[in-house]
């Protein structure tokens, strides 16, 4: 068993969780706390109930997800959510949330995890929003099949494509989760092709209208990487068993 307080500690130091702007719903950090002791880990993309009530079983344990339990807002301890809380809080589960934070991290964020996934070269950061910049840029070469297939081989899925920019590719934003809506911005950071999770349906011609090549290759996908590594980290540093729970929404 390791202290939550250290692991805690661990966490916002190494994901720089209090300094790092992000959307209000985010609440990044420790969401749900314990009596004070972790035996285990678990990894998942969303706190969600299916995902709480399977990351319950097993004893004490921190639950470490990438999309926490308030995007909503302030709302009554009702419903599911109530009972989301009931099931962890009886487990003994803590909750801790990291949103942009693990999007960014230059290690084991989700951006660079799949930057090396496709092998990107010389990975800049790029694409500011609220003073920080949350994606990378880099140089690829290969056809836009190429990417795609580079692309479905790392995600372990589909991958849609607005093949409107050149064949042969030479320069990438990726910009993982629900950035699609960003092409104007993205196009104008001088990519020819741009990776992210998903985008509106406005985005697609808008694109085209861009020349700029976007692959879509799902929110849920793009962003089960940094999880994962985290909790893994977490793992080996502290010596605690680790899994991750998938519970995909195809989205």
């Amino acid at each position: 068993m390791v202290s939550l307080d250290e692991l805690v500690a661990y966490l916002d130091q190494e994901l720089k969780t209090d300094s790092i702007p992000d959307y209000p719903g985010a609440m990044n950090g420790l969401q749900l706390a314990n009596s004070g002791q972790v035996g285990r880990v678990v990894a998942a993309v969303d706190a969600s109930l299916p995902v709480i009530e399977a990351a319950a079983e097993g004893g004490p344990g921190l639950l470490i997800v990438h999309h926490g339990m308030f995007w909503q807002g302030p709302q009554p301890v009702t419903g599911a959510f109530y009972r989301k809380l009931k099931i962890a809080m009886d487990a003994g589960l803590a909750i801790y949330s990291s949103h942009l934070p693990l999007d960014i991290h230059p290690e084991l964020g989700n951006n660079m995890l799949l930057a090396r996934a496709i092998r990107l070269q010389n990975p800049e950061p790029f694409f500011d929003q609220k003073g920080i910049l949350i994606g990378l840029r880099g140089s690829w070469a290969g056809t836009r099949q190429d990417l795609a297939e580079t692309l479905q081989a790392a995600l372990g899925g589909p991958v849609h494509l607005c093949p409107a920019g050149p064949e042969v590719i030479s320069k990438i934003g990726v910009i993982t989760g629900g950035a699609g809506s960003e092409v104007v911005k993205v196009a104008a950071s001088g990519v020819d092709s741009f990776v992210t999770g998903e985008g509106p349906h406005w985005s697609y011609p808008l694109a085209e209208e861009l020349a700029l090549n976007v692959f879509y290759g799902g929110h849920y996908a793009t962003e089960t990487s940094g999880v994962k590594a985290i909790a893994e980290r977490i793992a080996n540093l502290y010596s605690i068993p680790w899994k991750f729970h998938d519970h995909p929404s195809g989205l």
